[in-house]
């Protein structure tokens, strides 16, 4: 009898070590799950490279991920910037760009910004740049940062033509067709809506700002009508000048590029600015198909435009410079989607994708595609469902456990829901802070209320946040980890 304990207490220590073992192998593999995401680096690191102690390690992504941010913050001072002759661009005046093109018998606006108020500030500032009539807006696309400042246009001019496309307001009626209203709070924790001022650097694409209902910022908005639309690749006469419209899916289905010939000046709307692209927004979104922004780039690419005006950050001026810059972003995008479905094709799973796909190593150090607000992980997932949906193609996952089940199985194997306070003790005091969270999410499957998990999660959400270059993934952690302390009353 005393042997056969012995044996099972034996047996029930190895299974132990195998486990955590396993976990070991998980966190060299992984990485970046183990510790805060890659900052500065999109690219994985030198292999053979001396490895940091964990907290130096991780002083040393928060310094440079706020400072990267700190110094983007440049991007968005106020300033009305001259693209060419008679042809302006107002940046800072809320979040998005508002251009202003004058012609020989008036002038028309492109994009109108997220707040009306802000949007009067930059009307005056063209006022002081023309005294003729203002004859139609133009907007690129459906996403509320860049009409809901039309209010004040409308008010002073209520006559005058809204270009768009035809399926203007596309993403906002998906939702709103499905009875779909969470996009609402979640958009909140996204933009950071509804964390301190001091808890934000900016958005990574554009200053901070709060809306005047928090959640309510990414649905119920007033959308312009629209007096007239296209569905392809038209050329009109606005204020005098040739305007050429182009479909041009990809951030959103209700994109149009608006390219001015005879000015070389090319509008991309939301399928370009200076950041690794959203091609997933992590406050949810249908499938945004990568494949036609590619495309997208590809047209604009053909312009050779001499001035590229993004639908945030400042443009770009100069026609090699134009060129170098779309053309090394088009193939960053485009070196990401390939890799990822040839990684589909060798049936490799989504995680084993975010643990290979990587930027060419020629363009991961490129300012302008660096993660401040969209981040190639959340690239390769979309992709992968974009594509083949949930389902890895390992059965194992057709009906896996719940996490409620699968934090007991674990439990057991430990010896007792004490042993995840252990672990989640061991894993606080290395700076384990992704490891810690899982272990936090564990314990509050079986124990939804308890407040040391909780404010363990908070701590790590806080200490992910903050060593994330990408502003929308920081607020997202600073704003869970905010609202976890409320529950817990502190």
């Amino acid at each position: 009898m005393h042997n056969r304990i012995r044996h099972n207490r034996i047996k029930h220590r190895i299974i132990i070590v195998i486990f955590f073992t396993l976990f070991g192998i998980i966190e060299l593999a992984y990485p970046q799950r183990a510790q805060a995401d890659p900052v500065v680096h999109v690219a994985s690191d030198k292999q053979g490279a001396p490895q940091a102690e964990p907290v130096a390690q991780a002083d040393k992504q928060v310094f440079e991920a706020e400072q990267l941010l700190h110094r983007r913050s440049a991007e968005f001072n106020r300033e009305i910037i001259k693209l060419t002759d008679n042809a302006y661009t107002a940046v800072g005046y809320g979040v998005s760009a508002i251009s202003m093109v004058i012609g020989p018998n008036g002038y028309f606006l492109i994009d109108a910004g997220i707040d009306p108020a802000e949007t009067k500030e930059a009307l005056d500032e063209f006022a002081k740049l023309t005294d003729k009539p203002l004859r139609a807006l133009l907007i690129t696309h459906g996403h509320f940062d860049h009409f809901a400042g039309a209010q004040a246009i409308l008010a002073a001019h209520p006559n005058i033509d809204i270009w768009a496309m035809e399926n203007f307001g596309h993403e906002n009626k998906f939702f709103t067709d499905a009875g779909l209203t969470i996009q609402g709070k979640r958009g909140a924790l996204q933009s950071g809506f509804l964390l301190p001022r001091e808890k934000r650097i900016n958005n990574g694409i554009a200053k901070t700002y709060y809306p005047p209902k928090a959640t309510e910022a990414w649905r119920n908005r007033t959308i312009p009508h629209p007096t007239k639309t296209i569905n392809a690749p038209t050329r009109v006469v606005i204020a005098g000048l040739t305007v050429e419209m182009m479909p041009s899916p990809g951030e959103t289905y209700d994109t149009m590029s608006i390219w001015l010939p005879q000015k070389s000046v090319l509008f991309a709307g939301d399928n370009f600015y200076k950041s690794w692209p959203n091609l997933y927004p992590i406050r949810g979104a249908a499938y945004r198909d990568v494949k036609l922004w590619i495309d997208a780039l590809d047209a604009l690419l053909a312009k050779r435009a001499n001035v590229l005006v993004g639908g945030h950050t400042r443009p770009i001026i100069g026609r090699r410079k134009v060129q170098q810059i779309l053309s090394d972003y088009r193939r960053g995008v485009a070196s990401v989607f390939e890799q990822t479905i040839a990684g589909m094709n060798k049936g490799l799973t989504v995680d084993e994708l975010v643990a290979t796909v990587r930027l060419p190593s020629d363009l991961a150090d490129k300012d302008f595609l660096r993660p401040y607000y969209g981040h190639p992980e959340w690239a390769v997932r979309s992709i992968y469902s974009g594509y083949l949906g949930w389902f890895d193609g390992n059965p194992t996952n057709l009906f896996p456990l719940s996490a409620k089940e699968r934090a007991a199985e674990i439990a057991s194997m430990l010896g007792g829901e004490a042993q995840l306070f252990a672990q989640l003790r061991l894993a606080q005091s290395q700076n384990k802070h992704q490891w810690t969270a899982e272990l936090a999410d564990m314990i509050l499957a079986l124990q939804p209320k308890n407040k040391q998990a909780m404010r363990a999660k908070a701590d790590a959400y806080d200490k992910l946040g903050r060593a994330l270059l990408t502003a929308t993934g920081r607020n997202f952690y600073f704003s869970t980890a905010q609202q976890l302390r409320k529950q817990i009353g502190e």
